[in-house]
């Protein structure tokens, strides 16, 4: 729960970087370590200590001076954060290679994120078994999605139809997507938004490789 000492807004860094904490403190316990100081954590991320102590701040008073953060209740109390300590209902919208790769994905279950529906418009996939979970037909996104409790949906549809999807995802009420088509989408305000752009991210690794060979980028 956010400090009610702090009015301050939470940034989307700050929130990455508790998903950071969060992993960290995972492989810690695997460990069997007990507590862990800031200056372990920001070590670990490549941050300072006062980063990993700012960060924290904003959610509230967390470990004893000079003894450091037990892990096991730090990891427990950023989970509850992030939301992990519940099931969020999860479908998926298109079953190409991307979006059969995401629903074997086991990682999403372990977190709390369910894949309960997967849609597609290919008269073959409907109808059928894919790893679990009945494939339905696109026509019904809106109503199923309502039906079904659904609360985050992922897309991964070309990107001539992507915006039709997300038009259909928030008629149906979804205030959480994750889109993987390669295009910008157009949601109202109150919907959040995440897009993960594969292509870029390796068109910024082909760029970070050509510099660092030139000596005008250091990796970090």
């Amino acid at each position: 729960m956010i400090s009610e000492n702090s009015k301050r807004k939470i940034s989307e860094s700050t929130i990455r970087r508790l998903s950071l904490y969060y992993r960290v403190l995972s492989v810690l316990e695997k460990e069997n370590k007990e507590t862990v100081s800031s200056k372990e954590l920001a070590k670990r991320e490549k941050l300072t200590p006062a980063q990993v102590r700012k960060d924290l701040s904003f959610f509230g008073s967390f470990g004893t001076r000079g003894l450091g953060y037990p892990v096991m209740e730090l990891k427990k109390q950023i989970g509850e954060i992030l939301g992990l300590n519940r099931a969020w209902n999860v479908a998926m919208v298109g079953v190409g290679n991307i979006g059969s790769a995401l629903v074997g994905y086991k990682e999403f279950q372990r977190q709390g994120f369910h894949i309960k529906l997967i849609f597609d418009n290919d008269q073959r996939k409907i109808g059928s078994n894919h790893k679990g979970i009945m494939v339905s037909d696109i026509k019904n996104l809106a109503k199923e999605l309502r039906d079904n409790n659904i609360e985050i949906v992922i897309i991964a549809v070309p990107s001539t139809v992507a915006q039709y999807i997300v038009d259909d995802v928030v008629s149906a009420g979804i205030k959480a997507i994750l889109n993987f088509a390669p295009v910008n989408l157009r949601v109202p305000e109150d919907v959040f938004l995440r897009n993960e752009n594969m292509s870029m991210e390796l068109e910024y690794l082909s760029f970070a490789l050509m510099n660092l060979f030139e000596g005008r980028l250091t990796a970090k």
